[in-house]
């Protein structure tokens, strides 16, 4: 038995409860949990944006070590410390076989069905496939990355999904070259890992765009070099005139709201591309005249996880962390046990700081 928090049902708070994880299955893998970052994704889950099986265990950027496999688990043995993704590649199917592995459905469908536990004689399922918001957790043995134990399992957490969701964009999705421009509209975790990325891309000039001043001083901290206060400036008026008019090369979305995304579209400048992050609601919509489309010559990119492959860029990313490139402690805001979840929702939700992690007693 764990304890983990619970989300019951859309639109409730998480509650720290005993859950009774599941037995084994020749191909998973549990994991005694060490650290979790709380992503804004978790909250769109509580919300009911993402729709998905409850009651669940909600988290799934994490990292610790292993516990146990099954049977027929050769990636990992216990003791091994691992990075845990919600995107479980069969690597056998029509995505897989043209290298995008983050938008396979049969690895989804088959980690959505993998057994995780259950509290109160009740069914819980692993939010996002992961369920990183308890004391231990099982996945299947697809979505564990073995890393350096030298690297701090914090840090790593977040390799989970905001830094390979950010860099991942720049690098995997709009292909950032040395010299371009580029702007972020979003500077909560992900938006700050763009940033990240960006200056290992070598991009000339970096725009922040944000209504919080506390995250608009982290990204400058980061490598931004422009800021813009969306709460105070027009955001689109204010990037074109920091570029002398046409706006950026580059423009990545990580909000995922239609106003922002028809922001980031107009302060990209005519035949640069504009990338989209962000995940909305399916009552979100964006409206573009088909004749705007064709004369700005602008390409608009979705983004799925950073284009990435957990496999290839988790080692990549942190052996970016190691070189002294890519600064992920950075993000790290607060540390907080399970009962914080909540908090941390509300201060995500109002602006404040960049990533709460969960650490779990060791």
């Amino acid at each position: 038995m764990i304890k983990a928090a619970l989300l019951r049902d859309y639109g409730k708070d998480l509650e720290v409860v005993d859950v009774d994880l599941a037995p084994l299955t020749p191909n998973q893998v549990r994991v005694r949990m060490a650290a979790s970052g709380v992503c804004h994704s978790d909250l769109s889950l509580q919300h009911g944006k993402f729709p998905y099986p409850v009651p669940c265990v909600p988290g799934h950027e994490g990292a610790g070590v292993v516990e146990e496999v099954g049977e027929a688990v050769t990636r990992v043995s216990p003791g091994d410390h691992v990075v845990l993704s919600s995107f479980p590649a069969c690597r056998d199917c029509v995505y897989c076989d043209a290298g995008q592995p983050f938008l396979c459905e049969n690895g989804m469908a088959e980690g959505i069905a993998a057994p995780y536990g259950s509290a109160g004689g009740e069914t819980v399922f692993a939010g996002m496939m992961t369920g990183t918001f308890g004391e231990m957790t099982q996945v299947l043995e697809r979505q564990v990355v073995p890393i350096d134990r030298e690297i701090p399992l914090d840090v790593a957490a977040l390799v989970g999904c905001a830094v390979t969701t950010g860099v991942g964009a720049v690098l995997n999705a709009a292909h950032v070259q040395p010299g371009e421009t580029v702007a972020v509209v979003g500077c909560g975790g992900v938006g700050l890992s763009v940033i990240m990325g960006a200056v290992v891309a070598g991009a000339s000039r970096i725009v922040a765009v944000d209504l919080s001043a506390e995250r608009l001083a982290l990204a400058e901290t980061l490598g931004a070099t422009d800021v813009v206060d969306a709460s105070q400036a027009d955001g689109v008026a204010a990037v074109k005139a920091l570029t002398g008019g046409p706006g950026v090369d580059h423009s990545i979305e990580v909000v995922g709201r239609s106003a922002t995304i028809r922001q980031t579209y107009d302060l990209t400048r005519r035949g640069g591309t504009c990338t989209i992050v962000g995940a909305g609601g399916s009552d979100e919509t964006v409206s573009f005249d088909t004749m705007e489309i064709f004369f700005s010559g602008r390409r608009i990119v979705g983004c799925v996880y950073g284009n990435a492959d957990p496999d290839r860029d988790f080692v990549r990313f942190l052996d970016l962390y190691k070189a002294g490139r890519l600064p992920i402690d950075t993000l790290i805001t607060e540390r907080i046990g399970l009962d914080g979840i909540n908090d941390a929702f509300v201060a995500m939700e109002a602006g404040e700081g960049a990533r709460s992690v969960v650490v779990f007693p060791s």
